[in-house]
């Protein structure tokens, strides 16, 4: 399994304290229960000394009955200290009951034709979601919380449990969820997602595609890196993958969205970038021609 967690042990110049990986994280303790499988689990996102802590991840997607050894990677690192923010600010040291966490896109479907209110683009097959509700917490107030943040996907159905994704940012009510909509076909709604937000110069970076309902479509193998302040023209590009790399590289399933890789430049102030990935041999002329991340942050490391 890729140990990418380590990967943002960096630590800030002088002082040697870890880098937060996420703008918003919480404590990172969570307790958590799943009443799909009646899985639980106690832990602490965070070591001792501030970096990341790949057993607790691991726990997790033992909860979220998350296929981890099959897949490479852990649920969500991002939606989880998400959820650690709003559950602190909510309630702090209560459970956090699951009533829906990972969903394999064959689950997915079978939910689907079963009526269920399921999008066929669910983020749920991404490792990016969950269904889930706090113990004494009004729903309703919850997803006010969340949805204020404009940091992600919520969404409330009625009653207490809310749902919480790390994609774009979007809330909805059950008379607006469009789970049932052809809106998400032809890849319309493809999103761009970095692993974390924020980065040293120089680190490797993962980017992952979801809201994919077709896969079969291409990639230029070449990511550009945008200043925010001048996002008119590139200050970087950044090979994804290894040299050598076609012109067009196909995504033929979830899998391979989800782990193109680049290093991020040596020599670029600190500051906040804009990531864009282009298309190519799109399947539909609805499919967008590009897609870019949310913003992401290189900070001076030690070696500055």
């Amino acid at each position: 399994m890729l140990s990418a967690l380590a990967v943002l042990a960096g630590a800030d110049a002088g002082a040697g304290r870890p880098e937060l990986p996420f703008f918003l994280m919480g404590s990172g303790n969570l307790h958590l229960k799943n009443l799909r499988n009646g899985e639980e689990a106690r832990v602490s996102l965070l070591n001792a000394d501030g970096s990341l802590n790949d057993e607790a991840f691991a726990e997790v997607d033992r909860v979220f009955g998350y296929p981890a050894a099959t897949m490479g990677d852990h649920i969500s690192p991002r939606l989880l200290f998400m959820l650690s923010h709003f559950a602190d600010r909510a309630a702090p040291g209560r459970q956090i009951i699951i009533e829906s966490g990972y969903r394999s896109p064959e689950y997915n479907d079978r939910l689907r034709r079963r009526g269920g209110n399921v999008a066929r683009t669910s983020t749920h097959m991404d490792a990016l979601a969950l269904d889930f509700r706090i113990e004494g917490v009004d729903g309703k107030e919850l997803w006010e919380i969340v949805r204020a943040e404009n940091c992600c996907g919520v969404g409330h159905y009625g009653g207490d449990t809310i749902h919480l994704d790390a994609a774009r940012p979007r809330f909805w009510e059950a008379a607006t969820s469009g789970t049932g909509s052809p809106e998400p076909d032809y890849n319309r709604h493809v999103y761009l997602s970095t692993d974390f937000d924020r980065y040293p110069r120089r680190a490797r970076i993962r980017l992952s595609l979801s809201g994919i309902s077709t896969f079969g479509f291409g990639i230029v193998p070449e990511a550009l890196l945008y200043d925010v302040r001048a996002p008119e023209e590139p200050v970087a590009e950044m090979p994804i993958g290894a040299e050598g790399s076609p012109d067009c590289r196909i995504i033929a399933d979830r899998k391979a969205a989800r782990f193109l890789t680049a290093t991020l430049p040596a020599d670029l102030p600190a500051g906040r970038y804009l990531i864009k990935l282009r298309f190519c041999r799109q399947p539909f002329e609805q499919m967008p021609p590009e897609a870019l991340t949310r913003e992401i942050e290189l900070y001076r490391d030690a070696i500055d």
